[in-house]
């Protein structure tokens, strides 16, 4: 059996993990954490665990015990934290998948001017965690920064046009929508239920921190430079992103080659269902899965392709933990 532990199960991203590896043949959990909630059963916490663990959650001031007694440890902290927590454990021999930002650049500075902190582990060689990309280095990495929500539909809607080279890289628009689970379980004003219900809204326009992360693992695909804006909105629904990418197809590109370069993509994949040239993807049609749903609309009167992809936030949306990582040699 693989030992897993979490850092931070009582957040959504957290307690959902907690749910996924309860049900993984090959895992069994040693230890979850929770500042706010030390000592507490877990099911106090998520009543709908009644019955289904026992599992405590205890302080990560014992870190070094936790270690020695984990295969893995999950990092389901805020931004900022997890990179305290590879140092401490460089010398050890478990593996970090952080759900978090902190591992997800290879570059500390672009880190640094988004989040506006300090990257205090540069040295980490951390691999990025989108396994349909980073699959073979996923396997043996000793830290994994998963990618982000937003990221992953983003940058899977995107990534056999990029790789391609079917599309002008300097015209892509990624219009997202999310659930409010996406801003994580602390209080916020702009998460209370009166103020987002039977609203909708923009937010982070030109700012949104997985602008860079979308645009990093493009341009790798690409070969070169890839820039484009990513204004991201706030849905009134609890769970799920739908993506909407736009950009201008180069010159000769037919509908034939775009639909050979997602099925080339993807057939292969178990967890990506491509839906096929103008199919709707809808997020009620993946909540709480770890499938994401990709459609494609060519429009040739302005020769764009517009991608269209739709994950559940807190599975998909982290879901490093998938066939890549955790599955027994």
């Amino acid at each position: 059996m693989t030992k897993v532990s979490i850092l931070g199960a009582t957040g959504y991203a957290g307690a959902e993990l907690v749910k996924l590896l309860l049900q993984h043949p090959n895992v069994t959990l040693t230890h979850i954490t929770s500042e706010s909630h030390t000592g507490q059963a877990l099911a106090d916490v998520y009543p709908h665990l009644r019955s289904i663990t026992d599992l405590t959650l205890e302080s990560m001031e014992n870190l070094e015990a936790i270690a020695t007694d984990s295969d893995f440890i999950f990092i389901a902290l805020p931004h900022g934290h997890a990179m305290s927590v590879g140092k401490a454990l460089a010398h050890t021999a478990v593996r970090i998948i952080d759900l978090g930002s902190d591992y997800r650049f290879n570059a500390p500075k672009v880190y640094e001017a988004w989040y506006h902190v300090p990257h205090t582990h540069p040295d980490a060689h951390s691999v990025y965690g989108l396994a349909k990309l980073n699959r073979e280095a996923i396997k043996s990495a000793k830290i994994i920064g998963n990618a982000g929500c937003y990221t992953t539909a983003s940058i899977l809607a995107l990534a056999p046009l990029v790789k391609n080279h079917l599309i002008k890289t300097d015209s892509i628009i990624i219009d997202a929508k999310s659930g409010t689970s996406g801003a994580g379980r602390s209080a916020k004003l702009d998460t209370h239920y009166p103020e987002f219900y039977d609203a909708f809204k923009a937010y982070g326009v030109a700012t949104h921190r997985h602008t860079p992360e979308i645009e990093a693992a493009l341009t790798k695909l690409n070969g070169s430079t890839v820039m484009l804006n990513f204004p991201p909105h706030l849905v009134p629904m609890s769970r799920g992103i739908l993506a909407t990418a736009y950009a201008n197809l180069n010159e000769g590109i037919t509908p034939a080659l775009v639909s050979e370069a997602f099925e080339n993509a993807y057939n292969a994949e178990p967890f990506v269902r491509l839906l096929g040239q103008n199919a709707y993807p809808n997020t009620k049609y993946v909540c709480g899965s770890n499938f994401i749903d990709i459609a494609w609309h060519i429009d040739e009167r302005t020769q764009r392709v517009i991608v269209l992809s739709a994950i559940d936030n807190l599975v998909k949306g982290g879901a490093v933990y998938n066939e890549a990582t955790l599955k027994k040699s």
